[in-house]
């Protein structure tokens, strides 16, 4: 499998298995494992999500070391305040079932961040945590976290795909060597149209791909380690195979142009999706 070094050395795989949204315990076990058995080896979680125990009972059965799994969980923006991050981070632990996590990212750029970095910080140097990192952070909040800590984020997880490329983050990211993690990289099934456009389906035709297919190796051949999820076995092991074909330069740039640049999920910079946040559970 294609990898990407972190910052830090850290070799993290160049695709994952996102587990969003999979609240049936027993379904997601089934899906990590799955996922593992087809080849995936990055697998990504959240306190949020409230599958952590069943990821780790994958992790726990998959027959693969744990050494070879790179896992990922983030913790929850209420779990910010002083000794709240450390706490919640050796609770993913315990129901993770491991005694290192590979990456913590703090998810959404809500309540007592700065605290809860220097936590991760801490964690970071005691090498509970083999990276860390954030999630749905703009440039801007990037930039700052990185300006006023000690350590910078090695992660960053933003929405991505063919219609919200992140360009400026991205020239930000690639800058201070923050690696790209592409969540709803097949945009969530909310823009289902995506699949039908000819600078998708022309190059799937040319490679015997599906626009699934074309879309995730878009955006690796960019730069980003997505994360598609699904709960279908069959696409979990269609989301995988993409290390067989490039796109060439053309096919790139045409996906490039679709690019809208808004984004349908991360929006942390909305003060309305700020307050709103206080009402998430």
């Amino acid at each position: 499998m294609e990898t990407i070094r972190l910052r830090n050395g850290v070799e993290m795989p160049g695709i994952g298995f996102g587990t969003y949204q999979i609240t049936d315990l027993a379904q997601c076990e089934q899906c990590v494992l799955d996922a593992i058995g087809v080849g995936f080896r990055l697998i990504d979680t959240a306190q949020g999500y409230g599958n952590e125990q069943a990821v780790g009972a994958a992790v726990a059965h998959c027959g693969v070391a744990r050494q070879d799994l790179f896992l990922v969980t983030k913790v929850h923006f209420r779990n910010f305040r002083p000794d709240q991050c450390r706490r919640s981070v050796l609770e993913s632990m315990e129901k993770l079932g491991v005694d290192y996590l590979d990456s913590v990212l703090l998810h959404w750029p809500f309540n007592d961040y700065y605290t809860a970095w220097r936590e991760l910080e801490t964690l970071y140097d005691q090498g509970l945590l083999r990276s860390i990192g954030v999630s749905n952070f703009h440039a801007d909040r990037l930039v700052d976290l990185i300006n006023y800590n000690a350590t910078a984020p090695h992660i960053n997880q933003i929405e991505a795909h063919i219609f919200c490329q992140q360009k400026v983050c991205r020239e930000w990211m690639d800058k201070y060597q923050v690696a790209a993690m592409a969540y709803a990289p097949l945009g969530q099934a909310r823009r289902q149209e995506m699949y039908q456009l000819p600078q998708v389906t022309g190059p799937a035709q040319k490679y015997g791909k599906t626009p699934a297919q074309v879309m995730l190796r878009f955006l690796m051949q960019s730069g980003f380690v997505p994360i598609p999820k699904s709960v279908h076995s069959s696409r979990i092991q269609e989301n995988i195979q993409v290390f067989d074909f490039s796109l060439s330069d053309q096919e790139l740039d045409d996906l490039r142009a679709l690019d809208t640049g808004i984004a349908m999920i991360g929006n942390p910079e909305n003060p309305v999706r700020a307050e709103a946040a206080l009402h998430w559970k």
